[in-house]
């Protein structure tokens, strides 16, 4: 049940009057929403509502055990199971078959005979955001920072609220529970603001996201018969479509949010606009970025253990980073490559200017610099295997191939106008896609009629699943 479905669009329309009836009535709203969030989550696989349900259960126990105990040894003990439990699912689902089938291959290569295998393992949407959303919680609880949640199924609210649950933002427990907890009202700026957030969101997704995934699919699908140019704008292809694709969710995750009296955090800011490593990192997926920053990073010693240090701390970091969105060599590759880059730009400026913004003098050499680097980093995550990234990375050139025509064609029809209004809201310092609420009622209905209207006419007839939901 995606967003941009005729199901969950049917879905939404049948539980909004019906939230909005129970408004004032905080714990009926609540066990409405509940419902709907594992309706919602059971669509794909109803099976996996006892996974969560169970590993939920753990982690409130623990969390509320944690805080009613004042011995430092037991509060440990329970830390380390919460984390434990929540890890051991986590990397069986995702992690085991890769570890498995690489293994075997080791153990082959010093010729140990062993028995090949591969367990028929479902993913479960999601189960990387909502995972992390739950450590975060019990490490606050655990360091103090945040009371544990008293009713338990205000806490499972907290974790399968559907709007973010399976492709984020990972909300921390400082922000959504408060808004979980207590009685909301939707406030009429909510609304104002809801409207653009799902219609750009609904607008990236079908428009761009969909329509230039057929050249980026192409490309990478049969990379031996497009090499040369059409590399090259397949992974520039792909660098558009990813973008729209996640920032989209998000924009539709935030807006659905506001319609109910929630507020999400932003995700995305600008990301192509960063000057480099450190700046992309503050705008693209904030909240894992920030969420490896304060629960990874500064525990490992972030920059107080030297440079030596501090580069190891930053290539760990983006290692499991890349590690975090699939089990596959070429995101871990891309982790490192990420980390590389993070340390190359440390190394080159000993002052650490990196985390400042430069004026624009600046910016017209820093920001196409690190452009490059981030689309020679998509180039990495969308190969399917090493040996596919170095035959692209060895054919890549500006050779047109008989296809480069068409394959371009269909890559500007989606980039320029996205570039465009990208650069319009750079300048006009508006990166919330929320332009449109400035403007007056009678220049904002046209506005959102033209959307519309381009929607319709231009968006995928059938869409594609937004591609982190397989993170």
């Amino acid at each position: 049940m995606t967003f941009t479905s005729f199901v969950f669009v049917a879905f939404f329309a049948a539980f909004y009057p019906a939230y909005l009836l129970l408004m004032g009535r905080h714990r009926l709203q609540n066990t409405a929403l509940l419902a709907a969030s594992l309706t919602f989550y059971g669509y794909w696989d109803w099976r996996f509502l006892f996974l969560m349900v169970a590993a939920a259960s753990i982690d409130y126990f623990a969390a509320r055990w944690i805080q009613s105990s004042d011995d430092p040894a037991v509060r440990r003990r329970l830390l380390i199971l919460s984390m434990s439990t929540n890890l051991i699912v986590l990397g069986f689902f995702k992690y085991f078959n890769f570890f498995d089938q690489n293994l075997q291959a080791l153990l082959a290569s010093l010729s140990i005979p062993v028995s090949p295998r591969t367990l028929s393992i479902l993913l479960p949407i999601g189960i990387s955001f909502y995972t992390f959303q739950a450590m975060c919680y019990v490490i606050d609880v655990y360091r103090r920072e945040l009371r544990a949640i008293e009713r338990f199924d205000d806490y499972l609210l907290f974790v399968v609220f559907f709007p973010q649950l399976v492709a984020g933002p990972i909300e921390r427990a400082t922000v959504l529970a408060p808004q979980v907890i207590h009685p909301r009202k939707i406030l009429p700026e909510q609304v104002e603001a809801a409207i653009p957030l799902i219609l750009w969101g609904f607008f990236k997704k079908l428009v761009f996201a969909d329509n230039v995934a057929l050249v980026a699919d192409e490309v990478f699908n049969q990379h031996l018969s497009h090499l040369g140019a059409d590399t090259l704008i397949g992974t520039l292809a792909f660098t558009v479509q990813i973008y729209c694709d996640f920032s989209a969710y998000s924009d539709i995750a935030r807006g659905l949010s506001k319609l109910m009296g929630f507020e999400l955090r932003l995700n995305f800011n600008q990301p192509y606009f960063a000057v480099n490593p450190s700046d992309f990192w503050r705008r693209w997926h904030i909240s894992l970025s920030s969420w490896l920053r304060d629960y990874l990073y500064i525990p490992l010693g972030g920059n107080r253990r030297g440079t030596a240090g501090t580069y190891r701390n930053l290539m760990i970091t983006m290692l499991l980073g890349g590690l975090w969105h699939g089990a596959a060599w070429n995101f871990i590759i891309w982790g490192a490559y990420h980390g590389a880059i993070l340390i190359l730009y440390r190394l080159l400026d000993s002052r650490h200017e990196e985390s400042a913004r430069p004026g624009l003098p600046g910016i017209w050499w820093r920001l196409p610099l690190m452009f490059g680097f981030t689309v020679f980093g998509w180039l990495i995550f969308r190969v399917h295997s090493a040996s596919q990234l170095w035959q692209m990375v060895a054919g890549l050139s500006l050779s047109p191939t008989p296809d480069t025509r068409r394959l371009l064609a269909g890559l500007l029809a989606c980039a320029v106008p996205l570039a465009a209004i990208e650069i319009l809201q750079f300048f006009l310092r508006e990166h919330d896609h929320l332009v449109a609420t400035k403007l007056s009622p009678w220049n904002r209905v046209p506005a959102y009629a033209g959307l519309i209207i381009v929607l319709l006419l231009y968006g995928a007839r059938k869409s594609s699943e937004f591609i982190y939901f397989q993170f």
